[in-house]
């Protein structure tokens, strides 16, 4: 059996709730801490370091407005700036939730949920977490760090060649709408640079939508993606826009994008060329405006030349390409990433 990892903070009212969601986490993360009083988020992040929190949207019983969940969120980012913070939200609450991700929550998770989308997306999150760690430095460097990005990149001091290739790769293409391809292995940062991107680009005030393609299942893609109507399959409740609707007019990442069967690099291409998505179960199709970053730690240009990924996405997703080279494998060491990436 495989060791659990993980530790998990779950906050809401509603003692079901909780009770439901550990049981669902507990065969799959190593600590499932449960509370029904938000007012305790802060003892309980004194007293251990979570990779996740799950916040609950409202927390008294009549209160719809999302206004509580806020509130608890900049606390939450004042003790730790770095925390993980994914939303436990209702159907109705989506637009809040977009408006949370802007506020610093990492992601939403929808009531009633699909297990395997849940865990999917706390899976995801872990992974985020895991990459700040590896390869962001102290928190009080973050001034400084800040202060570097604003400089020109060859005046950096103590940075591989190669990670300043990188940096100034950043600095060119941020400001433009151009398709980003990111290669890296594991834990070389690259939702970091994903974000940097974001971060210095001209849809910086809208909002930065991440997928883990590698944590969803063939069978969940384009209802996540591309969003469901009411009705479309036993658990479609309520409308719901997708992952691309949610990203229109900021950046949608797509990391490892090398996971993708052949079926579903077709359905991506198709998306990318019209630039509109149809939800399942829709007749017509939205308009979409994004900016595209892909990533993937596999030989994705020898997959394609055997038939394993499309030419014609490949070149879709690969405008610019970023290589992120392994810290082992360079002379002087990694930058030290921001947190706020």
């Amino acid at each position: 059996m495989a060791e659990k990892n993980g530790r998990i903070l779950a906050v809401d009212d509603n003692a079901d709730i909780l009770f439901a969601l550990k049981m669902l986490l507990k065969p799959h993360f190593e600590v499932i801490r449960t509370e029904t009083n938000p007012e305790r988020i802060p003892q309980h992040m004194s007293e251990e370091d979570f990779d996740v929190i799950l916040l609950d949207m409202n927390f008294n019983k009549d209160a719809i407005s999302g206004k509580e969940g806020f509130n608890w969120l900049d606390k939450i980012l004042e003790i730790d700036p770095g925390a993980i913070v994914l939303f436990i939200t209702a159907y109705g609450d989506v637009e809040k939730s977009v408006r949370a991700i802007k506020a610093g929550a990492t992601d939403f998770i929808i009531k009633p949920w699909q297990n395997e989308k849940l865990l999917a997306t706390i899976w995801s999150a872990m992974k985020l977490k895991k990459s700040q760690k590896e390869v962001s430095s102290l928190r009080e460097r973050q001034k400084e760090i800040n202060t570097i990005m604003d400089q020109p990149f060859a005046d950096f001091i103590g940075v591989s060649p190669g990670m300043q290739r990188v940096f100034k790769t950043i600095q060119k293409v941020a400001g433009t709408d151009a398709n980003v391809l990111i290669l890296g292995e594991n834990g070389t940062g690259k939702e970091l640079v994903a974000r940097a991107l974001h971060r210095y680009s001209l849809r910086k005030d809208e909002t930065f939508i991440s997928v883990d393609l590698g944590a969803l299942s063939e069978s969940l893609f384009e209802s996540e993606l591309f969003g469901h109507m009411k009705g479309a399959f036993t658990d479609a409740k309520a409308d719901r826009p997708g992952r691309f609707e949610l990203a229109s007019g900021g950046t949608l990442f797509l990391d490892e994008i090398g996971n993708l069967s052949l079926p579903l690099q077709a359905k991506l291409l198709t998306v990318l060329e019209r630039r509109e998505v149809t939800r399942v179960g829709a007749n017509k199709p939205t308009p979409i405006d994004i900016r595209l970053i892909s990533a993937t730690n596999m030989g994705i240009k020898q997959m394609a030349a055997e038939g394993g990924f499309r030419q014609d996405l490949l070149y879709r997703i690969n405008t610019v390409e970023i290589d992120i080279p392994l810290a082992g494998k360079t002379v002087k060491t990694y930058p030290y990433w921001p947190n706020t990436f």
